[in-house]
């Protein structure tokens, strides 16, 4: 049974930091990521990695965002720097299947409040 399991979400203070994890088992992973959906709106991408470790973000969280991975591990990591309240949302963990890059896992989704 495929698994990702996200930690590392709660309320932080603007300009404060915060260091998402998502651990994955259960199968063989490809590219894994980051997404996020505030109130009211889509689910938008935050980032990307590959198992050689090119990233991809969103324009809105380039110099912001670090996202990272362990492959021994199966685990990917996102690093949140200088957070601002619009960056308050839920944050999924997401992983393609190596086998079907077709297929695709989420997590349950982590909060991330950013308030005074």
């Amino acid at each position: 049974q495929v698994q990702l399991v996200e930690s590392g979400g709660g309320l932080v203070q603007p300009g404060g930091s915060l260091r998402l994890s998502c651990a994955a088992s259960g199968s063989l992973f490809g590219i894994m990521g980051w997404y996020r959906q505030a109130p009211g709106k889509e689910r938008e991408l935050v980032a990307t990695i590959t198992t050689g470790g090119s990233t991809n973000y969103a324009d809105s969280v380039k110099g912001r965002f670090t996202i990272s991975r362990d492959n021994a591990k199966n685990t990917v990591y996102l690093q949140m720097n200088s957070l601002k309240p619009e960056h308050t949302a839920v944050y999924y963990c997401n992983a393609r299947s190596a086998l079907n890059p077709f297929l695709a896992y989420w997590g349950q989704g982590t909060q991330v409040t950013v308030s005074s």
